[in-house]
């Protein structure tokens, strides 16, 4: 089985939507469903003066956000594991509702061991 990982960069973000937690709260629940994953437990940390870190608890792995509303700049992680997740979609989902003018996407290719098993090729790391 290989996981799906991806390292999300958005700059020039609505300012007040990364700062709202019950926007943000909102926003990791509805990736989480569109990723076609399981939300377990969803957490929010506030700063002072202003930024918010969040993380949802997926039964395939997770989700996690880290804005500062001082750069307009948000953070995200998401990855998953399993066939049937689908992390792309979150990523647009995130970048449209976080209105972000730009983003930088990094796509990790995660894979277990037993990948591995019987392979020809040695794997470098």
């Amino acid at each position: 089985m290989k996981g799906k990982h991806y390292l999300v960069d958005l700059y020039e973000c609505n300012l007040s939507k990364i700062n709202d937690p019950l926007f943000i709260d909102s926003l990791l629940t509805e990736a989480s469903k569109i990723a076609r994953s399981t939300l377990l437990d969803l957490k929010l940390h506030l700063f002072e003066p202003q930024g918010i870190t969040g993380f949802a608890l997926l039964a395939q792995s997770h989700i996690s956000i880290h804005t500062w509303p001082e750069n307009g700049y948000v953070a995200v992680d998401i990855y998953t594991c399993g066939e049937d997740t689908d992390p792309a979609k979150a990523v647009k989902f995130i970048i449209n509702e976080l209105e972000a003018e730009k983003h930088l996407i990094k796509n990790i290719a995660r894979y277990t061991p037993e990948c591995f098993v019987n392979t020809l090729e040695p794997v470098t790391v």
